[in-house]
């Protein structure tokens, strides 16, 4: 149960992520758009710490959705995301949680670095 919960906060975390990257990412340009794609990044690591390869799946499912929603023509044809370079790599986002999500394990490990190695001299 509890971890159903921790996915479900990693998809409204997704969702939050995806409204605040869309109003920020033409601010400044590129700088917005770093800004907005490293707080996808620091979000799926600490999804991926939090409750494995799930948490940043869940980020990025959560993302999409409200980046392909915020994308679509208001009702007087104005649009959040332009059709431009900027706007491609926005939509592309996600990606950056699946980054987090494909590092290894270790990376996010609570053991010691030493721990279970082999005995023995070393090369």
């Amino acid at each position: 149960m509890l971890a159903l919960l921790r996915y479900v906060a990693c998809g409204l975390l997704g969702v939050l992520l995806g409204v605040i990257g869309t109003a920020v990412h033409r601010w400044e340009q590129p700088w917005g758009l770093v800004l907005a794609l490293a707080c996808v990044l620091s979000s799926a690591v600490l999804a991926r710490a939090w409750t494995g390869w799930v948490g940043p799946l869940a980020l990025a499912m959560g993302l999409v959705v409200t980046v392909g929603v915020l994308a679509l023509e208001g009702p007087g044809g104005d649009v959040l995301i332009a059709a431009q370079p900027v706007g491609y790599i926005w939509y592309a986002g996600a990606l950056v949680a699946a980054a987090a999500a494909l590092a290894p394990r270790r990376w996010f490990s609570d053991r010691p670095v030493g721990e279970n190695r082999p005995e023995g001299p070393s090369t």
